[in-house]
C-alpha cells in the first residue's frame, strides 16, 4: 500500500511540475486594442510563424474581453486547430480589410481543423473565449477596427 501511495504522489508531483513548467514558459505577446461595434478587445498579437504556432497553448484561462489576433502576413486559405490549447475558443476569420468572414467554435486539445470560408482569402484570425462572438451578437460581415497593418 505504501508503494502505491508513493507512486501516486510521485506521479502527481511530476504532473504538477510539468504543468507549472509549461505555464512558466508561456510567452505573452505584445497587445493592441481592437473594436467590433461597441465592444473593446485587448488582443495579444501573434505576428510571426513562431508566435502563431504557440498561440494560446497551455493557457488555463483568458479574461472576458481578451483574445489573440493572428496575422498571417498576407491573404491565404487559413485553418486553425487546438493542439495543447486548454480553453475552449471561438475564432473569427478576417479578410485584409478587417471584415469577419466566418466564425467557428473550437474544442480544447483537438486537432480538428477550423478554416476560413473556402475560396475567400483570410489575413487574420481572432481567437476569443468560446461563445464570445455569439454573446455579443457579432456576425460575419461586421468589421474589426484597429488591426495594425
Amino acid at each position: 500500500m505504501n508503494a502505491i501511495r508513493t507512486l501516486f504522489f510521485t506521479l502527481a508531483s511530476a504532473s504538477l511540475l510539468s504543468s507549472a513548467h509549461a505555464e512558466s514558459n508561456i510567452q505573452k505577446f505584445p497587445t493592441t486594442q481592437l473594436t467590433i461595434g461597441m465592444y473593446l478587445i485587448k488582443a495579444e498579437m501573434a505576428l510571426t510563424a513562431e508566435n502563431r504556432a504557440q498561440g494560446l497553448m497551455f493557457r488555463e484561462k483568458m479574461a472576458t474581453n481578451e483574445g489573440m489576433l493572428f496575422d498571417f502576413e498576407g491573404p491565404a486559405q487559413v485553418c486553425m486547430w487546438m493542439k495543447n490549447t486548454l480553453i475552449p475558443l471561438s475564432v473569427a476569420f478576417i479578410s485584409t480589410d478587417g471584415k469577419i468572414i466566418n466564425i467557428e467554435d473550437m474544442k480544447p486539445q483537438s486537432l480538428e481543423s477550423h478554416c476560413g470560408k473556402k475560396g475567400v482569402p483570410i489575413r487574420y484570425a481572432l481567437e476569443m473565449n468560446v461563445g464570445w462572438f455569439k454573446q455579443k451578437n457579432i456576425k460575419p460581415g461586421m468589421k474589426v477596427e484597429g488591426i495594425p497593418k
